[in-house]
């Protein structure tokens, strides 16, 4: 159960009076501990005072060391020429969207301290292009060469970005993916909204073709696949099945995009009666089951798939950078003044 506004007011101030209580916070330190962010830590917490106060006391300590203000783009020249990790936009819900693609080699050349340094810039670049009133971010995982760094990327979000996470997809990630993070998923924080994705099975589900990939060049540029809408099917509802007057009068409705793939396999309606059903069968049950959650997933991976697919933009990307290096810069001057 939820506090009331004023609840909720005096558990902020609390958790504010509890962290000066330890050590008096910086000018830096109190901007970054506002009242949205302190209602995030508390949240994390279960609206425990002492746990959110030791939280956020925690993460300040972190980004301290870590000096998050002074990561600067300088720093992944290459990084950001290769479009590896970047911004790539804002959802409907004007949540940005980050998308990563490691290529597999990476981790020969680069230590996990190294990869760690690249995210927290990128999360942070995230945030500073945050509209009024958004807290959250998305992110794109490619997974290609990513899979060892997924746990520890993952942990330092939910550590230190609490409650900052809306979903995060793992696209396409080798095949002995789902026997890890079956082994890791209970450890993992943040496991309840991170979804695989197959790109296949997504195009898939909705009806789609694959098709070459469109040019790579805007700068720098990146794309796994491309698709276009199958001529047959109808291009404003690709989900659209039109159906035979016999397959009418059994299935009784139109096939839609949540239960086309069941009746064309052998659902219920499309039965006749002298049929054996299936579906009470262990391994259709258990073919069923994967299908429905793949379903789910790409439903919630649709409409991040623009992002995905959208050429990166090196010159576009660094202008967000800009913007970003201004504002530290200015909250730096104001802190030297002080």
């Amino acid at each position: 159960m939820g506090f009331g506004r004023e609840d909720n007011h005096t558990a902020v101030q609390s958790v504010l009076q509890l962290l000066n209580k330890q050590s008096p916070l910086s000018l830096k330190q109190e901007k970054f501990c506002n009242t949205a962010c302190v209602e995030r830590f508390l949240k994390a917490k279960g609206k425990s005072v002492k746990k959110a106060a030791k939280h956020l006391r925690n993460c300040l300590s972190w980004r301290d060391s870590f000096a998050t203000d002074h990561l600067m783009a300088d720093e992944f020249s290459h990084e950001l020429a290769e479009g590896m990790a970047y911004v790539a936009g804002h959802d409907h819900e004007l949540r940005p969207v980050m998308i990563f693609r490691i290529r597999q080699d990476y981790q020969k050349f680069h230590s996990q301290k190294l990869f760690n340094r690249l995210l927290v810039f990128t999360l942070e670049v995230a945030i500073q292009t945050m509209a009024k009133n958004v807290e959250q971010f998305v992110i794109l995982f490619d997974a290609g060469g990513f899979m060892n760094m997924l746990v520890g990327s993952l942990k330092i979000i939910a550590d230190y970005y609490p409650r900052r996470l809306h979903k995060a997809f793992v696209i396409d990630p080798p095949s002995l993916f789902s026997y890890f993070w079956k082994g890791v998923r209970a450890f993992v924080e943040l496991s309840g909204i991170t979804i695989t994705v197959s790109t296949a099975e997504w195009e898939e589900s909705l009806g789609f073709d694959a098709s070459p990939p469109p040019s790579r060049r805007l700068g720098s540029s990146s794309s796994r696949f491309s698709f276009t809408v199958s001529h047959h099917l109808d291009a404003r509802k690709p989900w659209y099945l039109s159906l035979s007057s016999e397959s009418k009068s059994s299935a009784g409705r139109r096939i839609s995009h949540l239960n086309a793939r069941s009746l064309s396999f052998a659902s219920t309606p499309a039965i006749s009666p002298g049929s054996l059903s299936f579906a009470s069968t262990p391994m259709l049950s258990s073919l069923f089951l994967r299908r429905g959650r793949a379903e789910r997933s790409s439903e919630s991976f649709a409409p991040f798939v623009r992002f995905y697919r959208r050429p990166y933009c090196e010159i576009i990307y660094r202008s967000k950078i800009i913007r970003r290096s201004q504002q530290v810069s200015h909250s730096q001057r104001c802190s030297l003044q002080i």
